[in-house]
This record gives C-alpha cells, structure tokens and sequence, in this order.
C-alpha cells in the first residue's frame, strides 16, 4: 500500500472511530490488516479491555478463505463470552472482499450488526 493510500485509510479511521464507541452491552469489533495476516478483535472500549480475538495466523489457507475463518472464529468465541451483539469496526477499510467475508462470516456465526 502506497504512502497516500495508508494516509487516506488512517483519516477514515479516526472519522469512523469518532463516531463509534464499543461499550459492554455492545462492544466493538475492530479489524486490522497487515500485508500477510487478517486480524479481528471484539473490545468494551468504556472498560478497556480486549474480550476475544481471532487472527489468521491460526489457518493456514487463502486469504478470503482465511476471513471467513476468522469471522467464524470471532463469533464462536464472542457466543463463548455470552456477546452477540456488536459494532463493526471496518478500520478504515473497504467494505468489500476480505473485511466483507469476515463480517459476514461474524454474521453467519450468530453476532448481529
């Protein structure tokens, strides 16, 4: 990703966050990217604190293959914790190919947003 691009994704990031907050009744689940990995992590940002959290270090498969087994993940181990009900956090990425799996993986694995 280019110096402009990752400029643009963080300034959509900082405006996405300032109108989303994560609390204990509906705690925010945030996705990251790297170059390599897909990451996702569902945190009460009022408590801060971190309640779950999937990454694809733990598949070893494609990478739209590997969100969805993330978002599965995420929502198993949120229905562990007794979460179902939560924000996304996209980070300031594109709502379309791995962010859109894994959300609507989360979705399919029972999480409402």
């Amino acid at each position: 990703m280019s110096k402009l691009q990752t400029e643009k994704r963080i300034r959509r990031h900082k405006r996405i966050r300032a109108k989303i907050t994560g609390t204990a009744e509906r705690p925010r689940l945030s996705v990251f990217k790297s170059n390599k990995y897909l990451y996702a992590e569902i945190i009460d940002d009022v408590a801060g604190r971190t309640l779950a959290t999937a990454s694809s270090l733990e598949f070893n498969k494609k990478m739209k293959e590997e969100a969805r087994e993330v978002g599965k993940t995420i929502a198993q181990r949120a229905g562990e914790k007794k979460i179902k009900n939560i924000v996304f956090d996209r980070g300031g990425y594109v709502y379309t190919g791995k962010v859109k799996a894994l959300a609507d993986a989360a979705r399919e694995g029972g999480l409402v947003f």
